[in-house]
């Protein structure tokens, strides 16, 4: 029972109306003189960074490393067949099997942050029955890696999405809150970085996964090709991404 919903939950957890995008043909998708974090993406002028305390859940998330080339692979080492979603990749593990996708994704940075400040009690994910996975392991990578795929298991849009706290208005956003559609189908992505200018505007980075399982990326912004990857914060407004829009009132925080 266990190995089926291992295999079968993820993949509908976030699959796009329409199936997976196979229209899309393999193109590269280098970008010269990449950032190696989060931190490093620039700016758009007369924008700052928002102040973020030392330990937190944003100046870590800014800390992510970024890979030396942006194109996006799957979990089998295959590349992802549309290569136009994404403006960097983050260094970090999709695994090998068709596990870390959408929901996935921001389950595993959320605990990668808890885990690297050894904040064993705080990594918690219930599914969709509402049953905790705690996680008992404690500085041990190995019993954290397979937490981890039991959770992705396990959980989902739809369960992540009952967790995580509503937010009210896009203008309040913070790094770490999550964009999420639960449901079959559904979809998630998660706040990168924050930045705002003197007026008060802010804009926002998304990062996502997607299925079949594929590395972790910082997505493009479709509809203002000369921001991006910045989004900007436009209240009672779609959040139209790459590969899947979002509606108003489909932000939630941890």
């Amino acid at each position: 029972m266990l190995l089926a919903a291992a295999i079968i939950l993820p993949v509908l957890s976030c699959e796009a109306p329409g199936g997976y995008h196979l229209r899309h043909k393999p193109e590269p998708a280098i970008v010269p003189s990449l950032p190696v974090t989060v931190e490093a993406i620039s700016l758009p002028p007369g924008y700052e960074r928002m102040a973020a305390p030392a330990g937190s859940f944003t100046t870590w998330l800014r800390q992510v490393p970024l890979k030396k080339s942006n194109v996006v692979y799957l979990y089998n080492g295959s590349p992802k067949r549309n290569q136009n979603a994404q403006y960097a990749v983050l260094d970090i593990s999709v695994g090998n099997q068709d596990l870390q996708q959408c929901a996935d994704a921001v389950m595993r940075l959320r605990a990668e942050y808890l885990f690297a400040f050894q904040q064993w009690d705080a990594i918690v994910f219930k599914d969709n029955a509402s049953r905790a996975y705690c996680y008992t392991g404690g500085n041990n990578r190995a019993a954290f890696d397979s937490y981890l795929r039991r959770v992705f298991g396990w959980c989902g849009t739809a369960s992540l999405e009952k967790q995580l706290t509503p937010v009210r208005r896009l203008n309040q956003l913070e790094a770490g809150d999550v964009l999420i559609k639960g449901g079959f189908p559904g979809h998630a992505v998660i706040v990168m970085d924050v930045a705002a200018n003197r007026k008060g505007e802010k804009i926002y980075l998304l990062a996502q996964s997607y299925m079949p399982a594929q590395d972790i990326h910082i997505l493009k912004n479709p509809m203002e090709p000369g921001a991006s990857p910045w989004y900007k914060v436009v209240d009672n407004q779609a959040v139209i991404t790459p590969e899947w829009t979002f509606q108003p009132g489909q932000l939630r925080r941890w």
